[in-house]
């Protein structure tokens, strides 16, 4: 993969840990400017962003809360005092509060779709004032910004006992198209990748049990877990010129859990 001209100026929510960790530090080896979200793990945005300078590049942590709109807007006030601009922002921040539909309460509804959907939704508004007030060059392969969705194969897949996170990624999917179609002639490119199952802390009682690890298998025709950095290389590229003619499209990181996996041996 080609680096980029110049160095890029990108925003990453939920970058303390995870897929939004194994992003922010990809980033960081392409000399990018970091600016790396938290919500409540300073010490996992602080290893980040000591990754992120190890790699070559640089960066600031900041905690916010991506779902309350003052957060959010003083997130990127401070980002553009610090580096001036912003080229990508990757939503990335997500939870899970699981339970049976019946027994769901209304706050593990509203909390999950809270982060989860209205998170993309502030956190792109204001990438695309920005990205609006920068100049539009005219230049073939040059986007004005990036946005980037990091959702989840379950906005395609549907998930028994975990109905509000996956109605919070069916929802992004959508936003993604709807938000892509609009912001096109104005040459802002959105994306989005879907991962399927990534060896995070969210799944470590999954993966690192060799039983239950071996019935996830069963999901994956590619016989293994996927790793954040699967799911990195994936989001640079998307973030970069080579790929300046890719908008509203979502690319699935899944080994191919979408391909209807029972059907792997003619059903």
């Amino acid at each position: 993969m080609a680096m980029q001209k110049s160095p890029q100026t990108v925003l990453i929510t939920g970058a303390s840990s995870g897929i939004g960790q194994g992003i922010a530090i990809a980033f960081g080896q392409q000399g990018a400017n970091v600016i790396i979200n938290y919500f409540g793990d300073e010490e996992g945005a602080r290893y980040t962003l000591d990754q992120v300078q190890k790699g070559g590049g640089n960066g600031i942590i900041y905690q916010a809360d991506v779902s309350q709109e003052d957060q959010v807007i003083q997130m990127f006030k401070a980002a553009v005092d610090e580096f001036k601009t912003l080229d990508v922002v990757v939503n990335n921040a997500g939870i899970q509060k699981d339970n049976e539909f019946a027994d769901m309460t209304l706050e593990q509804w509203n909390k999950v779709i809270s982060t989860n959907l209205t998170g993309y939704f502030l956190c792109s508004r204001e990438s695309i004032k920005l990205f609006d007030q920068k100049p539009a060059t005219g230049a073939e392969g040059t986007a004005r910004g990036n946005i980037l969705f990091i959702s989840s194969v379950h906005d395609i897949i549907p998930w028994a006992g975990h109905v509000n996170y996956a109605s919070s990624k069916g929802g992004i999917l959508m936003l993604l198209k709807s938000l892509a179609l609009e912001v096109a002639p104005k040459k802002i490119r959105v994306n989005g990748i879907s991962p399927g199952a990534i060896a995070t802390y969210i799944n470590d009682d999954v993966w690192k049990d060799e039983e239950k690890r071996k019935e996830l298998l069963k999901l994956i025709p590619y016989r293994r877990i996927g790793s954040p950095e699967d799911v990195a290389k994936v989001a640079v590229w998307l973030a970069s010129e080579d790929s300046d003619y890719i908008t509203g499209t979502t690319i699935y990181v899944d080994g191919g859990m979408t391909l209807y996996p029972g059907f792997v041996d003619n059903g």
